[in-house]
């Protein structure tokens, strides 16, 4: 019996002739035969960046559409051979009717997969491709810093990925995000690093994998030509400064600039360089520049907002400190002039 496929398709009957004889029966009822495609799940997740701490979005699709499944989540871990093994998310080992699933509490970047059963006894789809959240944010065991730091590079440029961590050996990924191609390059050692050559303009993140481990996540884009804005991959820590310059592919910085953000210019006079001194949260958006009609791709900056524990003023600390002293100092001296079993009820 040959294989099936969609040239099968159509209404089918029979009838039953003697041998050497003329009788022959009537016709059977008639079988519709569809035959489907073999069953693909493609999983999305929303938002794609993440701002740690935020609730994650899967959706689990099937392609075709197909309905009475049963879906089954599972975090993506890197293993040995370039690829993943996954591990069901807890609480999920039952199975969900509805194809949607939120994460919540996701603080770094991390990949999952979705699979679909139905039919009694069970039969499981594969697992679909692995979709990955990322965040920009650094793991305490696992880091990515790129040099030159900046998102936007000419493809004339070599480009130097690190990854550094707990880890003995990484292993560096590329996902184009105009083509949805996942691609592991060549591993990185602890504290080494990966040397890039731009062949071709393209869109990228790269993240590094060890174990269990997920670095963070960065945006870089390739250039033929034209100009391109130099901002951090970072993001910017509020009270910090930065400087955004547009620069051409002979290296060269032009002085009469247009700076946008969010595709309005930011100031009408031209200038070599954008510069923000204190960096606020109101910052935060997507930059670019122009120049001799030459206009670059837009990057966003993101900013970081500081923790209330680093962002409280020394000062404050300082005069507080001052004051609990010269409290003291005080008490000690009252003390002086009183026996010595009320100067200990005193201080108590």
């Amino acid at each position: 019996m040959e294989a099936l496929s969609s040239q099968h398709q159509g209404e089918y009957r029979c009838k039953g002739n003697k041998l050497r004889g003329a009788q022959s029966t009537d016709w059977s009822n008639t079988v519709t035969l569809t035959v489907l495609s073999r069953l693909k799940l493609v999983l999305s997740v929303s938002p794609s960046w993440l701002i740690p701490g935020a609730s994650v979005t899967l959706i689990c699709h099937t392609e075709p559409p197909s309905a009475g499944w049963s879906f089954y989540w599972f975090k993506a871990v890197p293993n040995s051979q370039d690829s993943y093994t996954y591990e069901p998310l807890p609480g999920t080992s039952s199975g969900t009717a509805n194809n949607s699933f939120t994460v919540h509490g996701q603080t770094h970047t991390a990949g999952y997969a979705c699979s679909a059963g139905r039919g009694d006894p069970l039969i499981y789809t594969q697992h679909s491709r692995p979709t990955f959240v990322w965040s920009s944010g650094v793991h305490p065991s696992a880091s990515l810093t790129v040099n030159p730091d900046r998102v936007q590079h000419f493809t004339s440029e070599s480009l130097s990925l690190t990854c550094e961590g707990n880890s003995s050996q990484w292993r560096l990924i590329q996902f184009l995000t105009d083509d949805s191609l996942l691609s592991f390059l060549p591993p990185a050692t602890i504290n080494g690093s990966t040397y890039i050559k731009n062949e071709a303009p393209r869109k990228a993140v790269y993240w590094c994998e060890s174990g269990t481990e997920f670095s963070n996540a960065v945006n870089i884009s390739t250039h033929s030509d034209g100009v391109i804005l130099v901002s951090p991959v970072y993001p910017v820590p509020v009270g910090e400064s930065v400087t955004l310059l547009c620069v051409m592919k002979t290296g060269n910085i032009p002085s009469d600039v247009f700076f946008y953000k969010n595709n309005k210019v930011i100031e009408n006079e031209r200038r070599g360089e954008m510069k923000i001194s204190a960096v606020s949260e109101s910052d935060e958006g997507f930059y670019k520049c122009q120049y001799n009609g030459r206009e670059s791709a837009q990057s966003w900056m993101a900013v970081k907002a500081v923790s209330r524990e680093k962002s409280f003023p020394m000062w404050i600390i300082g005069l507080i400190c001052g004051i609990v002293l010269l409290i003291f100092l005080m008490l000690l001296l009252s003390c002086s002039k009183r026996t010595k079993d009320s100067c200990f009820n005193r201080l108590v």
